[in-house]
Formats: C-alpha cells, sequence, structure tokens
C-alpha cells in the first residue's frame, strides 16, 4: 500500500524565535519494508520532486513521532557521524533495469526518475545525514538571523529613544521660552508675566534674569484671571483682572539705556491686601538701600524681618531706624521704587524664605487715612546692566538749585570744622567745655550743639534762667572764641511747658481721632512722659513757632537750630492733623520744609525724605559698645546711597551717659567715658566722615596716648580728608551720589565689592578700613581696581585683591589713596 512520511523538526533559538523545517519523503513501500531499511539499496532520484525539504519559522510545531531505529540503522548512524555533515552531492540517479525491477516485485514506472507522480527512494542514512547536515546549517543561520535582528532591534530602539529625548527637549523648551516670553513679545521688552502662576521676571539687555517676583501672593489659585472692562482700562498699560480679589496694571517706559516697569495693585476686597514678593536668593544678586533695619545687615538679603510697617522709629526696639526711603537696589542692575502713597508693610526674609515681600495694608496707626477705599499697591522696576550708572540716574539731582552763599558756606564749615554736642545742665559747663576745646590747641572751634536740656520743659522755647542766668554774655564769650551756637529744637510741648495751654486754647496741637478735636492727642518723648506735638498742617502753627524762635534768635544770637523731629513711632496713636497726613512720617517732612523757610537749620535728627542744603541728616545714636561700632559703616553707605548725602554721624565713642551732675571745683562736670580703646576706634573712623561730633573730649583721658593720637587725626583730616569733602560736597550738588561711596561705587563689575560691610570710600580717590574689634592689630583690606598707595607706610599695593593679616598698630588707621592709572612699580 502507498506509504507517506513527514518528519518536521522545530528548533526554538535562544532568541525564542522557533524554526522548524520538514523533510517529506513518498514512496509505494510497505511499513515494514521501510523499516526494514530496504530502501537503502534504492538510490536517489535526479529530481527535486523525490525528496520535498520545506522550512518556516512561523513557530507552529506539528504533532509527530519519531522516526524509530534498529540495530543495523544505528550501526550506520554512527558510520555517517564519523564523516563531516556537509550536503552530500546530488548525482543522477541510474535507472533500474526492468530485471531488478522484476525481482524486487516494484512495477517499473513507480521508479522512474523523470516526472513521474512517484517520488524517489531516499535511504534512512541519506535522511539522516540529510537532518544532521540541515540542522548543522540552520541552526547557526537562525541564530545569526537573530542576532542581526537583535541588533537591528537594538539600534532601533536606541534611535526612537533619542528621537524620543530630543522631543521632549524641544517641546519643554519651548514651553520656557513661551512662558517667558510671552508677554514680551506682546507687551514689553525684557519682561515677562506669566498670568496664571503670576510669576513676574526682568531681564537686562543681555538677557541675564535681574528680577524675579511672584505677584498677588495670597490670591486664591482658583481665582480666574480675565482682561479688564472697557472702562477700568488705562491708557498705554495692560490690565488683567482676578474676580472679586484685585486688579493689575502693567505698564513700561523706557529711557535711553534703561527700562522702567511700572506695576499697580487695586484691592478689590476688603479682605485681600496686595502683596507681591521678590527672590531674594543669592543667584538673583546683592540688595542695597531702605533704611537702618535692626542689627544693619549689610546687603540687606542677610538680615530677617517680620512683615512690618515701613515707618521710622527706635531701632533698638522698632524694625526700622530714624531715616527711610523705599528705595531698593540690585547688584546685578534693577531698582525697585515704591510709591510714597502706597500704605507699605515689608519683610525680609520672613518665615525662612528668601523672599523680600512688600504689602499695601491698612492699619490703625501707621496707615489710618485711606487715600482710597481699598489699598494699592504701586511701584516701579527699572533695570539696565551697570548698577552704578543705573544708580546716578536715580539719584536725584540739581540740589545746588536756589543754594544761596551762606547755605553752601554752612555745608562747608560743617564739613571742615567739629560739631560739639553738649548736654547743658548749667551755664558754667557750657563755658568750660569750650575753655576745653581752645585748650587742646589743635581742634577747630566748630559748632556747639546745646540738646533739648537749655529748656526748663520741652516746648518752652525759652532758656532756663535758673541754670543759664546770664548766657547771654556767656553766648557772646563763645561767639568770639570761634564759636557757633545750635539749639535743639522739638515740636513736643510737654504738658509742664509755659506754653501747652496757649496752644491747646489756639488747637495748635495735633488731636486725639474719635474725640472732641480741642482735646489733644499725647505721647512719650525721651524724658518726657506727657507731651502734645504741633500741628504743623494748620496754618497758625508755623506763625506761632516762628515767633518763638525769632525770639531766640535775636536775644541769643542763635547760628542755626537742630530739628529734633523724634520717629513716626513717637507720634500719638490716635493722631489726627488738620489735613491728613499719607503716614506719620510725612509730619517730618512738612516740618522741615516749614521750619527751612523761616529760620536757618544745621541738620534733623530724621527723615524720609532729603531735606535741603544745607542740612545734614544725622545718624541714629549709637550705644558705646563694639557691637555699635560695626554698624556705623553700613549705616552711613545705606543712608548715602538712597539719598542722603550730607549726613552726621553720632559721637565719637557712641552716645553714652552725658554728664548730669557738676561736682567738682572747677564747675567741669563728671563724665561716665567710653573704653579708651574703642574711643581712640571710633575717632579714626570718624575722622575720615563728612561730619566728626564730639562729646567727650579725648583730654578727659588720663593715658597721653588718646590726646597724642587725637592730634595726628587731627592733621590728617584736615591736610587730606577735608579737602577730599568739599571737593566731592560740590560734585555731588550736581550728581546727588554720596559724599561716602560703598567701594561697588569704584568697580560695580567687581562681585567682591559687592560684600565689604567694613570698608568705604571717599568719593574714589581714598579707601578707609578701620579696625573695629577689640584687641584687634591686624585685619583684612580689600582693595578695587587700579593702584593705591598705603597710608600708613607709603608702599604702593595693586588692587583688585585681598590684603590678608593686615597690621594697624592702635594708634593707626589703615587707608589707602588712589595712585594715577598709568602708576608703575
Amino acid at each position: 500500500m502507498p506509504f507517506y512520511v513527514s518528519v518536521r523538526v522545530v528548533l526554538e533559538c535562544r532568541s525564542k524565535q522557533r524554526v522548524s523545517f520538514s523533510i517529506v519523503v513518498h514512496r509505494d513501500l510497505t511499513f515494514r519494508e521501510f523499516k526494514r531499511g530496504t530502501a537503502s539499496k534504492f538510490t536517489r532520484s535526479e529530481s527535486d520532486d523525490s525528496s520535498s525539504v520545506t522550512f518556516s519559522n512561523s513557530g507552529s510545531t506539528p504533532n509527530g513521532s519519531p522516526l524509530g531505529s534498529e540495530t543495523e540503522e544505528e550501526a550506520n548512524d554512527e558510520e555517517l557521524a564519523k564523516v563531516p555533515l556537509q550536503a552530500p552531492p546530488r548525482r543522477k540517479g541510474r535507472t533500474m533495469s526492468p530485471m531488478i525491477n522484476k525481482k524486487l516485485g516494484n512495477d517499473p514506472m513507480e521508479l522512474s526518475g523523470g516526472q513521474s507522480t512517484n517520488s524517489t527512494i531516499t535511504s534512512v542514512n541519506s535522511i539522516s545525514s540529510l537532518l544532521k547536515e540541515k540542522l548543522q546549517l540552520s541552526i547557526p543561520q537562525a541564530l545569526r538571523s537573530s542576532k542581526k535582528r537583535q541588533n537591528a532591534d537594538y539600534r532601533l530602539r536606541a534611535f526612537v529613544g533619542i528621537l524620543f529625548l530630543c522631543v521632549v527637549f524641544l517641546v519643554g523648551f519651548a514651553h520656557i521660552y513661551y512662558t517667558q516670553h510671552v508677554l514680551q513679545r506682546a507687551y514689553f521688552d525684557k519682561f515677562s508675566f506669566n498670568k496664571n502662576e503670576r510669576v513676574m521676571r526682568v531681564y537686562s539687555s543681555t538677557g541675564t534674569e535681574v528680577i524675579a517676583a511672584r505677584l498677588g501672593e495670597g490670591i486664591p489659585a482658583e481665582t480666574g484671571v480675565f482682561p479688564c472692562l472697557s472702562h477700568h482700562q488705562k491708557q498705554d498699560s495692560v490690565c488683567m483682572e482676578w474676580i472679586q480679589q484685585a486688579r493689575l496694571y502693567l505698564a513700561h517706559t523706557k529711557h535711553t539705556d534703561m527700562h522702567c516697569y511700572h506695576v499697580t495693585w487695586q484691592s478689590l476686597s476688603p479682605h485681600y491686601n496686595p502683596k507681591d514678593c521678590f527672590d531674594w536668593s543669592q543667584k538673583r544678586g546683592h540688595w542695597y538701600g531702605g533704611g537702618q533695619v535692626q542689627n544693619m545687615p549689610y546687603p540687606l538679603e542677610r538680615g530677617r524681618l517680620d512683615l512690618s510697617p515701613f515707618i521710622t522709629g527706635d531701632i533698638t526696639k522698632h524694625p526700622f531706624g530714624n531715616v527711610l526711603k523705599r528705595y531698593f537696589l540690585n547688584s546685578k542692575g534693577a531698582t525697585v521704587l515704591v510709591d510714597p502713597e502706597t500704605p507699605l508693610y515689608v519683610s525680609i526674609n520672613a518665615n525662612k524664605s528668601n523672599n523680600f515681600c512688600m504689602q499695601a495694608k491698612y492699619d490703625a496707626f501707621a496707615y489710618i487715612n485711606h487715600l482710597t477705599p481699598l489699598p494699592q499697591l504701586n511701584y516701579t522696576i527699572c533695570a539696565t546692566d551697570n548698577m552704578k550708572n543705573l544708580h546716578s540716574s536715580m539719584a536725584e539731582k540739581s540740589l545746588w538749585d536756589g543754594l544761596k552763599p551762606d547755605e553752601l558756606n554752612a555745608v562747608h564749615s560743617l564739613l571742615s570744622e567739629p560739631v560739639w554736642q553738649i548736654s547743658p545742665t548749667s551755664e558754667a559747663a557750657v563755658y568750660n567745655y569750650t575753655d576745653n576745646v581752645i585748650a587742646l590747641g589743635f581742634l577747630r572751634q566748630g559748632h556747639v550743639l546745646l540738646s533739648e536740656e537749655w529748656q526748663p520743659s520741652p516746648g518752652d522755647f525759652v532758656l532756663d534762667e535758673e541754670r543759664f542766668p546770664s548766657m547771654e554774655e556767656t553766648i557772646n564769650i563763645i561767639h568770639r572764641r570761634g564759636f557757633r551756637i545750635v539749639f535743639s529744637i522739638q515740636p513736643f510741648i510737654s504738658t509742664e511747658s509755659i506754653n501747652f495751654r496757649d496752644a491747646v486754647a489756639n488747637r495748635l496741637l495735633i488731636s486725639e481721632r474719635g474725640s472732641d478735636p480741642r482735646i489733644p492727642a499725647l505721647a512719650r518723648y525721651k524724658q518726657s512722659n506727657s507731651v502734645g506735638v504741633l500741628d504743623i498742617t494748620n496754618n497758625k502753627t508755623l506763625p506761632w513757632l516762628q515767633s518763638k524762635l525769632e525770639r531766640l534768635i535775636m536775644k541769643y544770637h542763635v547760628d542755626s537750630f537742630y530739628l529734633d523731629l523724634g520717629t513716626a513711632q513717637d507720634m500719638p496713636h490716635y493722631y489726627k492733623c488738620e489735613q491728613p497726613l499719607t503716614n506719620p512720617d510725612h509730619y517730618k517732612t512738612i516740618f522741615t520744609k516749614s521750619i527751612l523757610g523761616s529760620v536757618p537749620v544745621m541738620g534733623v535728627s530724621g527723615a524720609i525724605s532729603r531735606p535741603r542744603p544745607p542740612v545734614f541728616v544725622s545718624l541714629p545714636p549709637f550705644s558705646s559698645s563694639w557691637k555699635a561700632i560695626k554698624t556705623v559703616i553700613p549705616t552711613v553707605l545705606t543712608y548715602g546711597m538712597i539719598g542722603y548725602p550730607f549726613i552726621m554721624p553720632g559721637a565719637v565713642g557712641g552716645d553714652v551717659a552725658l554728664p548730669m551732675s557738676d561736682n567738682n571745683p572747677d564747675n567741669d562736670f563728671e563724665v561716665n567715658l567710653p573704653d579708651k580703646e574703642l574711643y581712640i576706634r571710633w575717632l579714626q573712623l570718624s575722622t575720615f566722615l563728612p561730619v566728626i561730633r564730639f562729646t567727650h573730649l579725648p583730654s578727659k583721658y588720663s593715658d597721653e596716648s588718646v590726646l597724642e593720637i587725637a592730634k595726628t587725626l587731627t592733621t590728617l583730616r584736615q591736610k587730606t580728608v577735608t579737602p577730599l569733602l568739599k571737593k566731592y560736597a560740590k560734585e555731588i550738588l550736581d550728581t546727588g551720589l554720596p559724599i561716602i561711596r560703598p567701594l561697588w561705587m569704584l568697580d560695580p563689575a567687581d562681585p567682591a565689592c559687592h560684600v565689604v560691610v567694613d570698608e568705604f570710600s571717599v568719593g574714589e580717590e581714598l579707601i578707609v578700613a578701620p579696625v573695629l574689634y577689640s584687641g584687634s592689630r591686624q585685619r583684612e583690606v580689600y582693595l578695587p581696581a587700579g593702584v593705591w598707595k598705603d597710608g600708613i607706610d607709603g608702599s604702593l599695593r595693586k588692587g583688585s585683591r585681598w590684603i590678608h593679616n593686615y597690621r594697624v598698630a592702635e594708634d593707626k588707621v589703615a587707608y589707602f589713596v588712589k595712585m594715577p592709572d598709568n602708576t608703575r612699580f
């Protein structure tokens, strides 16, 4: 009967792909004959149809029984195994004779090698040999094919991965570029604002980010933002509104080399106070300005301050000192200038953040007069590439405008002559003090400043005749000795003053809000526990005060007055003036301007706006301590930078207990002298400041070395410092820049100059590096670019570097004079 054999072999490669091939043999043999191997006696046909070999990698595995093998077949296999597996050569099959076919009992037609329907007979050995050959050839080929596919797969995956990363990068870059420049393209140059996240960024002309701020802090995140309605729009402004929260206006002005951006928040809810926070982390540069802050950090980002009203106060009790200005400067070339009508609150690094926050907020004291129904935050940001040029462009110019010759002479006299601050306990104390100054022989006479104790009570505006029975004659003597007489006055009227009743009757005092306007609001001032405050906004107050001061001038020949105005914190809590004030500090500005037009004024104790020359702004009192002396330089630098070039430092050695008794036979008074070394170092520092003020004379120390040091420093000031002070005083009348400058004004591109807190320069020609630590005889000194001459040994030193362990003896002060640029060693 016909017999059909199909052998299918399946190989599974390491690549988990299966390769199969089958060998099919057709023959009209009985199964028993085939099994005995009788087919081995036949030859292989030449035709391909006699043996059908197929390959497949489809992964399917047909079921089938393996070929059985007997002993003779195994022997044949062993013999074949000795021969290397290779494809057997195809030979033409020999046609068998009819006789042989007949003996075999086969039909000759079934064994023909032509195109007959019978397949060529293949022996079992040939099948085995062919199977081994195909296994040897197919497996490596499948493995190689699998490796090729695997390598190709890896390359494809790598290419797809790289392509994916490129797409992600391009999408991210496009997103960042879009978010940073969407408004820049539409509205302003070098400015971007993301209205959804309320993030504002300002850039320099080179693309450097100089300002980063989050606006509208406190607005709920789910609040939608929409364009303003047409009747809320402003010309040349972008307007956005957060429903029932706030409305934001953004505007832009361009100057020659500077861009300015104006930000205005209008609150729309009594429960929301506009608040913007600026990133003050170190990568954003360093910040300066504002005024004196507790512990006087320099730069400002090194400090910490909780949200507080931006008003003046006693620095030992309140966040801010006696001089303020709403002006802040960044070392990367940006300024923030807040509108004076904004009810401003400020915080620095509050809640462990690196933020400087500004908030518009009404309250019951600092901002009681509402200029708008709800608070508005209004400020301007200006940016350019050079912080010095930016600051110069923002400084007030033309300080000389309207300056009289006598006023200019008054400026020069303060720069070249000392101020002798005396607490006038008696007429003899004043007389003896001036006598001791003359006895020194090396100090110029200068100005005798009498503190408010010359009156029986604050607000009397007359000399105490019990303590000063013949003061007219004493002042004449003092004048003949070359001194000038300055009286301290204040707007406070004690309830014990002889003028209090008159001031109440004429309603010249600030009244209490919410009560009868005839009842004055009372406060405390220094040693007086109950004082009223003159209402300078009342048209009747200035003539009344002016008449009192003119009588003093006529009777005692007073040269000028010093205005001790106190601080905003000295105002009555529930104050109410006839004309509303923007804030309590606004009172000082009005009072100073009013007095300046009627009587000569030498200085003021505090300010929020620059008074007209020749008025000098005083630094706050400093305690007599090493801690206090370290805050003098940053305070001086800050005051000069925010627009007060003419400043009057405190007393040499600090403001300790002033003389209050007169017990010695020479009618001299007892004093509590500062520490000797502290006094010497303070005197060295004050020698280079615009005004040198004394309370305690150097002759009061028993150690003669103090007097010798004072003589040397006086000579240094007269020969080297005073000419520079006068030179730059004339210059700043045009430029508005300070006389005492931080090092970054000499080299704004030098990062080291941005953080030097214990050095300063007089103009651009002299650098001072005083010793500020007890017992120290050396210090670190940084010199900006250029060549500098050492003031101690006369050697030349190259700038843009630190001088480590610079030796400074107790009787020396480190200072360096700028040499011409072409100087060579």
